[in-house]
């Protein structure tokens, strides 16, 4: 569990859906990893990012908010928590949960829920805060990492609270990624400047007082005199990044 307070999806998230949107790239490799499901679950579901249109979902988002940011014709969603899922044990072929981890209160018992319900593979896709990264968001925020230190914990809790076989899958992040957390803009720096971008990820609300302003004001300049270029420029024409975000799936 985080020591931080939850992000408040219905003051802050206002412009979500139009900065985060699923990338294509990253949805076949959560499709894939999917397999044979038929029938599969959506926990922390948010706007709908992920979810498969040729099989039976089923989401599951507490906010009220992020619950009206799903689009037409998306698949139905269960007002309920992670922690306890009104479902039966093996319910569902396959069970999901995408860039939702960090925000929940007791994340262990959230996927022992999802590892109950699911017959098949259990996908999470998070961050590993522990792995090598080429993003250069450290060098103007530092305290982004202890904030994600916190916020995202090891790996060991997600394999050892699913069990079974786990693999972690390193997620390549494209250039021109669609999907707009942080590390989808590596390339695209001037992005930070758009507070609409920054209230669509959250770990800028939990930096402290005046961070945000000082972070943005550094890259502004290093942006305007060119030393982001110098330092950071091979970055504009490099097609993907390495980077911290994972696809952990649990086979039973």
């Amino acid at each position: 569990m985080s020591d931080l307070p939850e992000f408040d999806y219905e003051t802050h998230g206002q412009h979500y859906t139009a900065v985060r949107r699923a990338d294509p790239r990253i949805a076949e490799l959560v499709h894939a990893a999917l397999g044979p499901a038929k029938t599969v679950l959506n926990v922390g579901a948010g706007a709908g990012s992920y979810e498969p249109t040729d099989r039976y979902v089923l989401a599951v988002e507490p906010s009220a908010a992020m619950r009206a940011r799903r689009p037409a014709g998306a698949a139905p969603a269960l007002i309920a928590s992670a922690e306890s899922l009104p479902l039966d044990g093996k319910s569902f072929d396959a069970a999901m949960a995408m860039l939702t981890l960090h925000h929940w209160p007791n994340r262990v018992l959230g996927l022992r829920e999802m590892r109950r319900v699911a017959r098949g593979p259990v996908l999470v896709f998070t961050c590993d805060p522990n792995a090598d990264t080429d993003f250069w968001i450290y060098h103007y925020g530092p305290e982004f990492e202890e904030i994600e230190q916190r916020r995202y914990g090891n790996l060991d809790v997600i394999t050892e609270a699913l069990g079974g076989r786990c693999e972690a899958w390193p997620i390549p992040v494209a250039q021109d990624c669609t999907d707009g957390f942080q590390i989808a803009f590596y390339a695209r720096p001037e992005a930070f400047l758009d507070h609409r971008v920054r209230g669509s990820q959250s770990a800028w609300k939990f930096l402290p007082p005046g961070a945000e302003e000082r972070i943005v004001a550094s890259l502004t300049h290093d942006l305007e005199t060119g030393e982001w270029d110098r330092r950071y420029g091979h970055l504009r024409s490099q097609p993907f990044i390495t980077c911290q975000l994972r696809l952990v799936v649990a086979h039973p």
